[in-house]
């Protein structure tokens, strides 16, 4: 699959978890929310930092940033608390045979 990133098997990635990989240059953090698979960019809108250091609310769909405390949606990235107000990236996730993938398609 030209374009599309390895992240992990569908094993590997059970509801309430979380897997980042490099796309390119840009890192995405992938999500298993109750089964239903979601990738945003690993990178808080509000500064600079890792998504992926911070809590991943299964319950409520949202990744905290720990530098913060700004919260996102992880099912479409808009920002859900200040000090963050612009959303963070959305990228698409196919499954193809136990395999999960992801790839950074903004161009």
């Amino acid at each position: 699959m030209r374009g599309w990133e390895f992240v992990c098997t569908t094993a590997e990635l059970l509801p309430g978890e979380k897997r980042s990989v490099w796309a390119g240059d840009t890192a995405i953090l992938v999500f298993n929310l109750d089964g239903d698979l979601h990738a945003l960019e690993d990178r808080c809108s509000h500064e600079d930092f890792e998504l992926s250091s911070g809590t991943f609310d299964a319950a409520e769909g949202s990744i905290e940033c720990i530098l913060h405390g700004a919260r996102f949606d992880v099912r479409d990235g808009r920002a859900l608390c200040a000090p963050a107000y612009a959303p963070v990236a959305k990228f698409p996730v196919r499954v193809v045979d136990g395999a999960v993938y992801t790839r950074d398609d903004r161009g």
